[in-house]
């Protein structure tokens, strides 16, 4: 039976959501300040390009949640030369990592960029596009409507997070479609596939000369998934196609967060997660729980220990679990 179903949020419940919606999430107050101390002109991000196959390589953020420290880069992001020019796979969380990793990118080949693919709509996959200004920047169609709809929004709570870090970033949109199918570009065959459930739209790039996997979003390796825009149940069926690929020639599969991997392991610990996740959610909502009852929960080995836990599941609970209340009290009408 769901009891107390018109219980809502407790005060600590409240304070502890508060400004943790989507990626509106709460700054320490000294944020700006920490960043304004900084000499803007030695802020450098270290960028590293690690090869994963011949002209295949990936560039790694820290697992870890957006702060100061990191300067908001806690994505992989990554680049092929192709022989026909460079294919970049997202731009970074601000304009300087961008220019950084354009910098990068012209150290590690001789090759022209030749356009730029974002996997989905989240800051850190786009907002570095500035630095790529004069070259085609491509995402699906319902990425770039959600881009364009929250680009104004990511600027501010960014600035807020991690301060000079973000000095001069504007939300510079992709300018076309991604490409959907299989396509031949120089030596490369690449499939790009459009999936769903960490967002509406989820981009996947298979590099069939390389078996090297940009999973994006739909991957979190070591790290508790994001769930602003998240829907589970898509989320689980694209995971399920992910590790049937994973397993043809243990391909090397790059999550957006955390560490690459060869074969299902990424894939099947952010399964593992989401699973649980269904599962707990759904049994809390039928036995009338309220978030803070969630947010008691026993989170069991080894996800309580993945990077981000003490932020990333309570805005797992604030984003996700008020659909499990809705759908039980409905089914008990």
């Amino acid at each position: 039976m769901i009891r107390r179903p018109g219980r809502r949020l407790a005060s600590c419940m409240a304070l502890a959501l508060a400004g943790l919606l989507g990626f509106g999430l709460a700054a320490p107050a000294d944020a700006q300040a920490q960043g304004a101390g900084a000499d803007v002109a030695h802020l450098d991000y270290r960028l590293q390009a690690r090869a994963l196959a011949p002209g295949v390589y990936v560039v790694e953020g820290a697992n870890a949640d957006f702060s100061v420290a990191n300067g908001c880069n806690i994505i992989n992001t990554g680049f092929i030369a192709t022989g026909a020019g460079v294919v970049v796979i997202n731009t970074g969380p601000s304009r300087r990592y961008g220019e950084q990793l354009r910098a990068l990118i012209a150290r590690t080949t001789v090759e022209p960029v030749l356009r730029v693919v974002h996997l989905n709509l989240h800051p850190d996959y786009f907002m570095g596009n500035q630095a790529f200004a004069d070259v085609p920047r491509l995402a699906t169609p319902a990425t770039r409507a959600g881009m364009q709809r929250e680009a104004k929004a990511y600027e501010d709570n960014l600035y807020r997070l991690c301060g000079d870090w973000m000095t001069g970033t504007e939300g510079l949109l992709p300018s076309a479609d991604a490409p959907l199918g299989v396509e031949r570009v120089g030596t490369h065959e690449f499939e790009w596939r459009e999936m769903a459930g960490h967002t509406d739209s989820d981009l996947v790039l298979i590099d069939k000369a390389s078996g090297v996997v940009f999973a994006g979003g739909l991957v979190f390796a070591q790290r508790i998934p994001t769930t602003p825009h998240a829907r589970i149940a898509p989320w689980l069926d694209s995971l399920k196609a992910l590790a049937a690929l994973a397993a043809q020639g243990q391909a090397v599969v790059v999550p957006s967060h955390g560490r690459v991997a060869a074969g299902r392991e990424g894939v099947a610990g952010t399964q593992g997660y989401l699973r649980w996740l269904d599962s707990a959610f759904r049994a809390s909502a039928q036995r009338g729980d309220d978030m803070n009852d969630v947010l008691r929960l026993p989170v069991p080995l080894p996800w309580r220990q993945w990077a981000a836990f003490d932020t990333e599941y309570i805005r797992n609970v604030a984003h996700l679990y008020p659909r499990y209340e809705a759908q039980a009290l409905a089914g008990r009408r």
